[in-house]
């Protein structure tokens, strides 16, 4: 059986303070209460044969309602703890974290209580400095921001 891969888009922007990178939280009742290390990059599966990059694309429109174009700048890909392998490109761009709007997906919620209920599959969207993009991220998507903050640096020596 292949393995489950994702495709996202790492969004940063420049302010005086240093970069910042756009995250979003999981919606659902599973997530509610995690904050710290349950933040996410933008991303959603593709399957075999598809473009990772257009799905890239496809999925922050899903989770965000929103485009972001520019400068694609593929990352390493990244194994997260579960083994689902995640391919991800650094774009500079604005997003509107107020503003988003996500698909829906639908779980029996409470469980085995034959309720089945709707949930955002994004609740919530913010800015973070890369410093606090660490303590946000999911630990297996932590290293994009090792690579994001080493091609800045170097992009601003050159």
């Amino acid at each position: 059986m292949p393995r489950k891969q994702s495709a996202g888009l790492l969004v940063y922007r420049h302010r005086d303070s240093g970069p910042e990178v756009f995250l979003v939280h999981p919606g659902g009742p599973l997530w509610a209460r995690r904050d710290d290390g349950a933040w996410s990059i933008p991303k959603g599966e593709f399957g075999d044969g598809e473009d990772a990059l257009l799905a890239a694309r496809r999925e922050f429109v899903e989770e965000t309602g929103q485009t972001v174009d520019g400068v694609f700048r593929a990352l390493a890909p990244v194994r997260q703890p579960g083994g689902k392998r995640v391919h991800a490109w650094a774009v500079e761009g604005e997003v509107d974290a107020q503003r988003i709007v996500s698909n829906r997906f639908t779980l029996e919620w409470p469980p085995r209580s034959g309720q089945r209920r709707e949930f955002p599959e994004v609740d919530r969207a913010q800015w973070f400095t890369l410093d606090a993009a660490r303590v946000k991220l999911l630990k297996g998507q932590r290293p994009l921001l090792g690579e994001l903050e080493g091609w800045l640096h170097d992009a601003r020596r050159s």
